[in-house]
């Protein structure tokens, strides 16, 4: 796992060992950030259940004004740091040790940018895209990564699927707030 471009591209990151971390693949990251490439620069970015930081870290690396990262894992807490560190974004990174729906409904913050992609076992997405949805800014862009399998609502409180990408058995759906 890397960092594919800008000022801290071709840098390692480290992640998890396991079969219960399912970092997005440099394929599908490529793709999101192709996709939302013009809308990075200066912006605010939300990585709910953030793992290893990689899509918070790639956003910065691209120009991302600030990335916050949120994860209730002890130890992907513990690796994201690391990988925070060793990229040299302490200054614009802050990192909540906190369940993400908990996190949603008790911060003050919006955010230009999110990216969602809870563990797919666990049923969180489309509460998380709800809560999510409040917490944005009137530009904002909020990207899910789920199973192909899995349909997303067409709306949600005023954001609407902006386009739909499949990665194999991945999809990416990002919403764009409805005119």
């Amino acid at each position: 796992m890397r960092i594919i471009s800008g000022t801290a591209k071709g840098r390692r990151l480290q992640t998890l060992p396991g079969s219960d971390v399912r970092p997005t693949s440099d394929k599908v990251k490529e793709g999101i950030f192709s996709a939302i490439q013009f809308d990075i620069e200066g912006r605010r970015f939300l990585d709910l259940f953030a793992g290893s930081g990689q899509m918070g870290l790639e956003a910065l690396s691209r120009g991302a004004l600030s990335s916050v990262f949120v994860d209730s894992s002890n130890d992907s807490i513990r690796v994201l740091k690391e990988n925070i560190f060793s990229v040299g974004f302490g200054e614009n990174s802050t990192v909540i040790r906190s369940d993400a729906l908990s996190f949603l409904s008790l911060t003050k913050e919006t955010f230009d940018i999110a990216f969602l992609d809870p563990p797919y076992a666990a049923g969180l997405l489309e509460k998380s895209l709800e809560a999510v949805s409040k917490k944005m800014s009137d530009f904002g862009i909020i990207i899910c990564e789920h199973p192909f399998e899995v349909t997303l609502p067409e709306s949600v409180n005023g954001f609407s699927v902006f386009k739909r990408y499949r990665y194999g058995k991945i999809n990416v759906t990002t919403y764009k707030k409805e005119n």
